[in-house]
């Protein structure tokens, strides 16, 4: 029930009556709110979304209340103040980064007696609290002085509106006006939750005259201490005038040095630069204010800071390229093993070079799993060039500012990190490295992508502008590489800009020559043993790479020969004089049992389990689709973590079946009366794609037919409705990841037989059997001996 207007008391807005015994709690952090004000609000926790979003869809009343600890980010209801506000939901309004917005009219104050509950979200138990008045004629004349006290403050304070006091002047209730008053004036949690616990309004208002005076005190203290504080700026402004007319006597009298000081050493480096007009014509510009400022000035060291980083930059000092093709090509094979695309890439760009010296860089993109050689590649790049490097790690870097610099105005601004390593290398004509491209993240201040659009175009980046030099700067000469796990996250605007080169995993061939050139003695030396002391024979590195890792790149390999080394050089600081030599029936003593283990046969043995070829960021692997029936009415059941598109092909591989269970010798009532569960282990981590469409087909085929798929059998391949097997990508790591799982047979779509060729080395093709087919029939010939 609502008051109508002439019961309102001079309120500005009705106030229901009645209350319910308990309504969900909201704590607040860092305000104290007071009845009759709109209060917005943002709900950015789980069980405030549920709390706002069935309170909203019912009586829409909730209640405010604050917590002792202000600063806490989730405070514990023990912590909540007694004393709050009964709220209404005006308005909910969803905001971009998830959370809501809420509106809220604040009605009563009441009082919180106990909690009903304390999940999903609080609700108390409250009783509201009504407005005690004794001695109307006192309360009336306090309520005039604090009108007064207002109108003092406001003629004081800048910050407050002239129209604030119209508005107070119209409150004839006093309850209401100590509410709105004290809401509103800048003073402590603590004072305002104070006068909000006094039920009477002759104490809230007697309070809040108290509270006014000391404001007004503090305001009068601070315009004392102001006008102290200009006298003495005058007086500073003063002896600067003094000063310079001193100099300007001197200088007629032939006393002093005209343009002398910090502005004439200034003026002499900006000179002596070798930059262009506009560029000389912006920086005397800042000299000549350097001139006019005095040094307790704050511009005075701002400027002096921007001169110094701009003076540091090496505008056109380059390095000179070392154009010897022979020479290049021994240091990538010296630092690198394999990697032939990018080192091909490399001196096809020394080649142009060498023809055309003023070429532009090309702006390369490596795409590979961890471990692959993307980083130190760019390194040894820069070698066989001579050139300077740097690197910039681009992972979690979230602000534009950091790519673009900030501008002058900010307190602490600086150059962007593309101008800040220019100034680190002193190169114009740098090998930059951006390392992790593809995990770049962007907010509410801006984007990081967006910002190197500008870097990596070789159209533009001759102009390139920081915000903090607001002068052109030349990176046309600059080599970018960025390196990345995964393309699919990089913006495609960014990609078009790049020159994209994927370096898969390595072959087990080519792991056992990486780790015999460069990790053993890597490891030796990080471990302070000699080539003499230890020595790892060909077999125990062959069982490290096949028993002890699982990857594409070959970073856990590496830990793993760090690993023996620290075992040994236990051995040798405990005194032991002869050397080690570490053979495969040796590395259960210092690594312990095998961690990777091959069960593709044992697996298979069973109708309904098949081995299919997956691609992952971090390279390629084997999974198994396992399919299984029970009786049923024709569902299908899919668990492991499977994305739509994953569940989708699945779907189509029954319907495929099904449609052409006769074809196959298949009962078609075993679709119509079954129940057909497909699960792809490793539950825990998600899995999607369209590729493993062909394995999905030749599970269900198997469990229907009770066959067991060929032994030492796997397959990839994306499916129609029709039966066709499509392309799919990440050819080569799924064959590396067959080879490592010691698969015998492979099955490939037709359309692959060109990026087999280009991409899987010669070796690796002989020792697997490969199967390339278009239809799915051909699939299940060759793998169940089918023929349909």
């Amino acid at each position: 029930m609502i008051d109508n207007d002439s019961q309102n008391g001079g309120l500005p807005v009705p106030i229901p009556t009645n209350f319910p015994d308990a309504l969900p709690l909201i704590v607040l952090r860092d305000q104290v709110v007071f009845p009759l004000a709109l209060i917005p609000i943002i709900a950015e926790t789980e069980s405030e979304f549920r709390l706002i979003n069935e309170v909203h869809s019912g009586e829409r009343m909730l209640v405010l209340s604050a917590a002792h600890d202000q600063e806490a980010k989730n405070p514990k209801l023990a912590d909540v103040y007694d004393v709050g506000c009964i709220a209404r939901i005006l308005q909910v309004q969803p905001l971009p980064d998830g959370s809501l917005n809420v509106m809220l009219q604040t009605l009563k104050r009441c009082r919180l007696t106990g909690f009903i509950r304390r999940k999903p979200y609080p609700v108390a138990r409250i009783t509201p609290m009504e407005d005690v008045i004794k001695n109307k004629d006192k309360l009336e004349a306090l309520a005039a002085t604090v009108k007064t006290q207002m109108a003092e403050l406001i003629a004081l304070s800048p910050n407050i509106p002239d129209g604030v006091r119209v508005i107070i002047d119209s409150v004839d209730n006093p309850s209401y006006l100590a509410d709105m008053v004290a809401g509103n004036l800048s003073i402590s949690n603590e004072e305002k939750q104070k006068i909000l616990a006094m039920p009477e309004p002759m104490k809230r208002i007697a309070r809040l005259t108290y509270v006014l005076q000391r404001e007004l005190e503090i305001m009068e203290l601070s315009g004392k201490l102001h006008e102290n504080v200009k006298s003495a700026f005058d007086q500073g402004q003063r002896e600067f005038f003094l000063r310079e007319q001193m100099k300007a006597i001197k200088e007629e009298l032939g006393e002093g040095e005209a343009g002398g000081g910090e502005a004439a050493t200034y003026r002499k480096q900006v000179e002596a630069l070798d930059i262009s007009d506009e560029v000389r014509k912006e920086l005397l510009r800042e000299v000549d204010r350097l001139g006019r400022l005095h040094e307790s000035s704050s511009d005075y060291h701002v400027i002096l800071t921007y001169l110094d980083t701009v003076l540091e930059l090496p505008w056109n000092k380059t390095t000179k390229d070392r154009l010897n093709l022979k020479r290049a090509q021994a240091i990538l094979d010296e630092d690198h093993f394999g990697l032939d695309k990018v080192k091909k890439r490399i001196l096809e760009y020394l080649a142009v070079r060498k023809l055309k010296p003023d070429a532009q860089g090309p702006i390369l993109c490596f795409i590979g799993p961890p471990g692959v050689g993307k980083t130190s590649l760019g390194k040894s790049i820069a070698r066989a060039l001579g050139r300077e490097f740097g690197r910039m790690a681009l992972g979690g870097v979230r602000d534009e500012a950091e790519i673009r610099g900030h501008r002058r105005t900010y307190v602490g601004a600086m150059p962007g990190r593309i101008i800040q390593m220019a100034r680190k290398v002193q190169s114009q004509n740098p090998v930059i490295m951006l390392d992790e491209l593809d995990k770049l993240g962007s907010d509410h201040r801006g984007d990081p992508s967006s910002a190197l659009l500008e870097v990596l175009d070789p159209a533009q980046n001759n102009t390139f502008t920081d915000s903090y030099l607001n002068l052109p700067f030349d990176l046309s000469k600059f080599m970018f590489i960025a390196t990345a796990n995964v393309g699919d996250t990089i913006p495609w605007a960014l990609q078009d800009r790049m020159e994209i080169i994927e370096i898969p995993g390595y072959t087990q061939e080519e792991k056992f020559e990486i780790a015999k050139r460069y990790l053993v003695a890597r490891q030796l030396d990080a471990h302070g043993i000699t080539a003499k002391q230890l020595k790892f024979t060909a077999a125990a590195l062959r069982s490290i790479i096949a028993n002890y890792t699982r990857e594409a790149g070959v970073r856990n390999l590496e830990r793993e020969i760090g690993h023996v080394c620290r075992s040994c050089a236990r051995k040798f600081a405990n005194r032991r004089k002869n050397p080690i030599r570490i053979d495969a029936a040796d590395l259960r003593d210092h690594l312990g049992p095998e961690k990777v283990h091959y069960d593709v046969v044992e697996r298979t043995r069973l109708p309904g389990v098949v081995v299919g070829l997956a691609w992952t960021a971090v390279g390629g692997d084997i999974l198994f689709i396992e399919a299984t029936r029970m009786p049923g009415k024709g569902e299908l059941v899919l668990t492991g973590q499977l994305g739509d598109v994953m569940k989708e092909s699945a779907q189509t591989a029954l319907s495929y079946l099904h449609a052409n269970a006769e074809r196959f010798g298949i009962d078609p009532k075993n679709f119509t009366d079954s129940k057909i569960h497909i699960h792809v282990p490793a539950g825990a981590t998600p899995k999607d794609g369209p590729s493993a469409g062909n394995a999905m087909i030749t599970a269900i085929a198997s469990l229907m037919l009770g066959k067991c798929v060929k032994r030492a059998l796997a397959m990839t391949g994306e499916i129609t409705l029709r039966g066709m097997v499509l392309p799919v990508g990440g050819i080569k790591e799924k064959v590396l990841a067959a080879s490592r799982a010691k698969v015998k047979e492979i099955i490939l779509p037709e359309q692959c037989r060109a990026m087999l060729e280009e991409d899987v080395p010669e070796n690796i093709r002989k020792k697997l059997k490969i199967h390339f087919v278009s239809e799915m029939h051909e699939v299940l010939e060759i793998a169940l001996g089918v023929k349909g």
